[in-house]
């Protein structure tokens, strides 16, 4: 499955809610984003109207790594 092309970051937020992240800070143009499902662990996320691929496969290769889910999975379960 394609990433998505058109994301925004506030719909990237409101998708990564299904694993518990919730904003937790904002440091200017970036939001912070924080769960406590399997051990805490933190995304920071740039407030933009379109996120680039890179940006977003780098926050699903960091959501793999902590919660041990396959890529393919993960995005299934995000934009499926």
């Amino acid at each position: 499955m394609r990433l998505p092309r058109n994301i925004s970051a506030k719909q990237l937020i409101r998708k990564l809610r299904e694993f518990g992240y919730e904003p937790t800070r904002q440091s200017g143009s970036h939001i912070r984003l924080t769960t406590e499902r399997d051990g805490q662990h933190h995304i920071t996320i740039p407030q933009q109207k379109q996120l680039t691929i890179g940006k977003i496969n780098a926050v699903l290769w960091e959501m793999v790594h902590h919660f041990g889910i396959a890529r393919p999975d993960l995005v299934k379960q995000l934009f499926g």
